[in-house]
């Protein structure tokens, strides 16, 4: 390698995925960067069925394949000083794990972090923030599909001898997670706002509330040079102009959307359970056993990974003592739950319910009855999701350490979860050239 670089881009797929998903974001950063001053990993160690492994099992094998990529690097001639690290939807949950490991062993102090950034990420796991028997019923069987990986992503594993969930830890204030976090110089993440059947807004982009739910009933503002596509953060969405109708009409709309939000529901336990829950839970159990025996293996160290040098200790100081899925399509028809009246002590102090777009508010109370409130004609609020504790705990640290959030509306296909980082070359996807401009305008070299 007669090249001379000091930029190591590393890039990292999702779940079931294979280094292929990412190849317009590699290209992209190529044509802009070109091979004299980056070279770029994606990640291979994780494709396909491994992705079922777990987070902790991913996080060890890409820390090991990013080490081993420095250590051959260095033998070329290469003196690598600058490190970013991009995942996309699980892929930045394991990423986020790797760099705690590569953060504990010393790396961090020889080689500096520059870039991370996450697309449709499930930041806080995929459990749908809803009560009643329908979402208990989805999140159970959800989490039982995808073996470690379904239970971590779903909140109801104990990670080691923690009893807490994997993300919980990982979001942990005093974990190696996220110490190694903050020394990136540049964090971003981006997030579908609708049609992303795998991972839905509120994860992706670490938020309590989800100021696109309906979506027709406000107006949506871009980012300059991104219009139509990158919603402006800082002022995301303001009130719409409400379309005037008769009392009886109203009543009539209310109740019959009201009805088709449940008709798939309906439908999806009368059909789909009864036809093809057998072969997917079979499908499930045979993954799920082929997923432990390689967890074994990788254990025992047999799998190429001598993985005790990983095996260290992830919290820092003394804890604080707190406690695409094959259901995509029924899990965006669901919508979602607020916290009830007398519960918003649960939710994360470091965000807002209500939205101004003059000037910030205080905080103030939400209807759980209701999706969006008119406040004034400059402000809206959002209710509170029904998260789990554990949610807003993560919520609440992951803020604290600091994301450059990025809504994203594309709305020229239906399938926006592969869309966002343009998984494959086809014009519908090509929305996702706008998301990739603007990450790129914004990525340090």
């Amino acid at each position: 390698m007669s090249r001379k670089v000091d930029h190591l881009v590393v890039l990292v797929h999702g779940l079931w995925g294979n280094p292929q998903h990412l190849d317009f974001l590699r290209k992209s950063l190529l044509e802009k960067y070109t091979e004299d001053k980056i070279h770029v990993l994606v990640t291979k160690r994780n494709a396909g069925s491994f992705t079922y492994d777990g987070i902790e099992t991913g996080g060890e094998r890409m820390a090991g394949e990013v080490e081993e990529t420095l250590k051959e690097l260095a033998q070329a001639g290469q003196d690598i000083k600058k490190i970013s690290v991009i995942g996309y939807s699980l892929g930045g949950l394991i990423a986020r794990y790797a760099i705690g490991l590569l953060y504990s062993k010393g790396l961090f102090e020889k080689i500096t972090p520059v870039n991370f950034t996450t697309f449709a990420t499930p930041h806080l796991g995929v459990r749908t923030p809803r009560r009643g028997y329908w979402s208990n019923a989805f999140n159970v069987l959800g989490a039982r599909t995808l073996s470690t990986s379904g239970r971590q992503l779903f909140l109801i594993d104990h990670f080691r001898d923690t009893g807490r969930p994997l993300l919980s830890l990982l979001a942990d204030a005093d974990s190696i997670f996220i110490r190694a976090l903050a020394q990136f110089k540049h964090r971003s993440l981006y997030a579908n706002v609708i049609n992303d059947k795998t991972v839905a807004f509120f994860t992706a982009g670490i938020s309590q509330t989800d100021p696109f739910e309906r979506l027709e009933e406000v107006k949506v503002n871009y980012l300059n040079g991104y219009e139509d596509v990158v919603v402006d953060a800082r002022n995301s969405v303001s009130p719409k102009e409400p379309e005037v109708l008769p009392v009886s009409r109203q009543r009539l709309t209310i109740r019959t959307c009201a009805f088709f939000k449940k008709v798939p529901s309906i439908a999806f336990f009368l059909i789909f359970v009864p036809i093809g829950a057998t072969l997917l839970l079979t499908t499930a159990a045979i993954q799920s056993v082929r997923s432990r025996q390689r967890i074994r293996l990788h254990e025992q160290g047999m799998a190429g990974l001598d993985v005790t040098g990983y095996r260290i200790p992830l919290i820092i100081n003394s804890a604080r003592q707190e406690m695409e899925d094959m259901y995509e399509n029924i899990n965006i028809q669901q919508g979602q739950d607020y916290l009830r009246a007398g519960e918003e002590e649960l939710a994360s102090p470091t965000q807002q319910r209500t939205f101004s777009f003059s000037q910030q508010q205080d905080l103030v109370g939400s209807d759980a009855d209701s999706t969006m409130h008119e406040k004034s004609e400059d402000q809206l609020e959002f209710p509170t999701l029904a998260l789990t504790e554990h949610q807003f705990k993560m919520i609440e640290h992951l803020d604290n350490v600091g994301f450059k959030k990025y809504p994203i509306h594309i709305k020229n296909v239906r399938y926006t979860h592969a869309a966002i980082i343009r998984r494959m070359d086809i014009p519908s996807f090509d929305e996702g050239r706008i998301v990739a401009r603007h990450w790129l305008d914004h990525f340090e070299l």
